[in-house]
């Protein structure tokens, strides 16, 4: 088994909360880690159609049956637990009673706050991080397979081939975790929306021009990217705006969580096609950000992520809020160093009146040197940040 980086932080927050809730992805590798963190706690996974109808007809005696170290998967299936969870951990006072999951963040969170607020502490689990597949003997040789097969699992767990595990991901996906966000009766238009969706991975979110092209109003795009989002296949990063005079974008640009479900819909069917493709320097854009969000959520942070950029086009594709100054990355998949790269932060850097210690290229080179203008970076340098 691959140790996951989110284990410390598990352990940590059970100490200290009667209960701790795990949402992530579908398949992300929650269950495993709980069972394996907390190996002395029964399992009971609220998919069982038997214990589901227990905890829905007799809650009371659904946790007086199970009343401490427990691990409730696929918590969101009975939300009217959730009251009963409340008074419960209330009596009894204690710390790590009950760790719950769930893939569904939307229908999870919803029952979270509406009963255990301050009784939980809330963490996230993405597929495995860069760190993780390292120190498993796992990670990819080449950037264009580490985009292409993604990081999931399960791939590595059984061995799969990303095109005999995507493509059943996205039909499981659509069919079952869809229906129970949202009741969207034209599924087939649906997956041509997620398609169209990693064709705009790294660009500045049109509304308009997506329902266009898929076919449906504005509102229902808004709608089914709420549902993207809920289900983490794809999120949004937010523009950063603030402090500044001139006209800046204020449109959001849509990621996806990972690379290789992103390969997938796109019909990319090898990392040799990578190279020629038109999408690998958005993915690899993608990539990188992702093990920015990944370290921040594996230790239990919510790390503010934004990119830059003004009415001219220049640009700078993150931003991290995490201290004293904020920490500004440009990132190119080239594996060539050009002196260019630095002229979007330069721009932003002078706006900003920072100097150029909190400038970052991060390329898809193999060395990371300090130029005047700022730190150039390699993919595997991101775990020393943050």
């Amino acid at each position: 088994m691959i140790l996951r980086t989110l284990q410390d932080t598990l352990e940590h927050y059970a100490a200290k909360y009667p209960i701790v809730t795990l949402t992530g992805p579908r398949q992300s590798g929650k269950s495993t880690l709980l069972k394996h963190a907390f190996p002395a706690y029964r399992y009971i996974s609220l998919e069982d159609i038997d214990m589901r109808e227990f905890a829905t007809n007799d809650p009371r005696g659904f946790l007086n049956s199970f009343p401490g170290q427990v691990i409730l998967d696929e918590a969101q299936r009975v939300p009217s637990l959730f009251s009963y969870l409340q008074t419960h951990v209330d009596k009894a006072n204690e710390s790590g009673m009950y760790l719950l999951a769930g893939s569904h963040n939307f229908l999870l969170m919803e029952s979270v706050n509406q009963s255990l607020a301050g009784r939980t502490a809330i963490l996230k689990l993405l597929p495995f991080s860069r760190r993780e597949m390292q120190d498993g003997g796992v990670l990819p040789e080449s950037i264009n397979q580490q985009i292409y097969y993604g990081a999931y699992p399960r791939l590595f767990d059984k061995n799969l081939a990303p095109d005999e595990f995507y493509p059943f991901y996205i039909q499981t996906y659509v069919e079952r975790d869809v229906r129970q966000l949202k009741n969207i009766g034209d599924l087939s238009r649906f997956i041509r929306f997620i398609k169209l969706c990693a064709g705009r991975i790294g660009q500045l979110l049109n509304m308009s021009s997506l329902a266009v092209e898929c076919g449906v109003s504005v509102p229902t795009v808004t709608s089914w990217l709420s549902v993207l989002e809920a289900s983490y296949i794809c999120y949004l990063l937010r523009p950063d705006w603030n402090n500044f005079a001139k006209r800046l974008v204020k449109s959001p640009k849509l990621y996806f969580y990972d690379t290789g479900l992103a390969c997938s819909l796109l019909d990319i069917k090898s990392p040799d096609q990578l190279d020629l493709h038109f999408s690998r320097g958005a993915l690899f854009e993608n990539l990188v950000i992702n093990e920015f969000l990944k370290k921040s959520w594996n230790k239990g942070r919510e790390t503010d992520l934004r990119f830059w950029r003004d009415s001219l086009g220049n640009e700078v594709d993150l931003i991290v809020y995490d201290g004293l100054e904020p920490q500004a990355y440009e990132i190119k998949s080239g594996a060539t160093f050009q002196s260019s790269y630095f002229n979007g932060l330069n721009k932003w850097a002078a706006l900003s009146r920072v100097d150029a210690s909190v400038l970052h290229v991060i390329y898809g080179g193999t060395m990371g040197i300090t130029t005047a203008n700022g730190q150039l970076m390699t993919i595997d340098d991101i775990d020393k940040t943050l």
